[in-house]
Formats: structure tokens, C-alpha cells, sequence
């Protein structure tokens, strides 16, 4: 069984709430970027996301010391991460406890049926991955929003 990665789907960036307008302000106004309008209300996190030409995102995650979604020590999905879609989530799960890795989870944060696993690299980097039709539209390549499947049904 292996993981079939699909797409790198963001980079999170995990700064104080205060530097989250800032951050947004560094994008939009400097580099260019758009916003997405769209963002999910995350409970607790203040930030923003911001749309890349190829469709990746930027997410700007604020929260002043530990976030509401930490899970312990050097578990917090709010913190640095760069995070990938996969085919299948349980077979990320099956893998990593085949290598017996250590990670955490969590559950309909941010998007029904959504589950996120969290996973250190060897280098200490923290990796978030996916289910690709569990999240977000995302974006169509040349920065426009992808229609949401929900209010297009």
C-alpha cells in the first residue's frame, strides 16, 4: 500500500493574531496575491487565505499562544506546515503505522467529513495531509475560485 499524493494544497503559516492583518496586508498589497473570499470560519483562528496563480494557497493562521485545536506540545496544526491532498486518508493512517511514525489527528474542524493528519519529517517539519474531496474547492489555476460543490448542487 502506498500514499498517492495528489497536489501540494497549502502552506500554513502560523503567526500572532496581530501579525495575521499584517501578513494579509504583506500579500494582497505587496506580492499581489488574492484573497480567498471563501475562507472557513475556524473557530478560534484569526487569519486568512490567500490564493497563488497555481492554486495552492497561502493560509495565514493567528492565534496567540497555543491554539484551540493543540493537542499537546509541539502538536498544534495552527503552527508552521505545509500540507498535501491524498487519495485516500486511511491509507496515510495504514502507512504511517506500518512505519510506526507518530502523529495526531483531527476531525470536522474546518469541513464536514474533514480529517487531517499531522506528521513530523525527519527535519522536524510539521506535514498536514488530506483527503482531496474532503476540503475545500480550492482554487481553478489562474487564482479564481473553483465553484463550492455544496451551493452548486
Amino acid at each position: 500500500m502506498a500514499i498517492k499524493v495528489l497536489e501540494l494544497h497549502h502552506v500554513g503559516l502560523g503567526v500572532t493574531n496581530a501579525q495575521a492583518d499584517q501578513m494579509r496586508d504583506f500579500y494582497c498589497n505587496v506580492l499581489s496575491l488574492e484573497q480567498d473570499p471563501g475562507r472557513w470560519k475556524i473557530p478560534g483562528i484569526h487569519g486568512y487565505f490567500i490564493n497563488l496563480p497555481n492554486g495552492t494557497q497561502v493560509h495565514i493562521l493567528g492565534s496567540d499562544g497555543p491554539s484551540p485545536y493543540a493537542k499537546g506540545p509541539g502538536q498544534d496544526p495552527v503552527q508552521n506546515h505545509l500540507a498535501v491532498a491524498v487519495e485516500s486518508i486511511s491509507d496515510v493512517e495504514a502507512v504511517l503505522l506500518k512505519h510506526n511514525l507518530q502523529y495526531f489527528t483531527l476531525e470536522n474542524v474546518a469541513s464536514p467529513e474533514l480529517k487531517q493528519i499531522f506528521v513530523r519529517d525527519p527535519a522536524g517539519n510539521t506535514v498536514e495531509i488530506h483527503q482531496k474531496n474532503a476540503r475545500r474547492p480550492g482554487v481553478v489555476k489562474g487564482g479564481e475560485s473553483a465553484p463550492d460543490p455544496v451551493s452548486a448542487a
